[in-house]
């Protein structure tokens, strides 16, 4: 069975933009940084992931939150294919179906950087042993990687 189900949890990057179409509706588009895991040599990479809602509510809630703001958002990664047959410009981004601001014990964690666009990793802490939930919720969870066919 296929599914195309999107979950992210990231912060925003910059205030989201409106776009009125030519059919009326209102398109709006943000960018959301996530985090990747540690790299191998001490950098945290990121990743900064468009995305795009026609859903009114979704869009309130986008808007009315500022840069750095946790965000969780869920909906369906697309492919978009714009220009003509001799150059074909293609995109890929997250179609929101709904958002809502990060409230977990995380978003409110002082070890976050400052900057959102650097995500240099602080230096690790020795403390007394961590609780097994906390420390469980900081994996990313795994993706299953579907090879193209044919």
């Amino acid at each position: 069975m296929d599914r195309n189900e999107v979950l992210l949890v990231g912060r925003l990057s910059a205030p989201a933009e409106d776009h009125s179409l030519p059919s009326g509706d209102t398109l709006t588009k943000w960018r959301i940084i996530v985090r990747r895991r540690r790299h191998r040599r001490g950098a945290t990479l990121s990743d900064s992931v468009p995305c795009i809602t026609f859903n009114p509510e979704a869009a309130a809630v986008v808007r009315a939150m500022k840069p750095r703001d946790p965000i969780e958002v869920t909906g369906s990664f697309r492919c978009r294919v714009y220009g003509p047959s001799t150059g074909k410009s293609w995109r890929y981004e997250v179609e929101v179906s709904t958002a809502q601001p990060y409230e977990a014990e995380l978003a409110e964690d002082p070890q976050l950087p400052e900057n959102p666009e650097l995500f240099e990793p602080a230096a690790p802490a020795v403390t007394t042993p961590a609780d097994p939930a906390r420390l469980a919720a900081l994996i990313p969870r795994q993706v299953p990687y579907l090879a193209p066919t044919g």
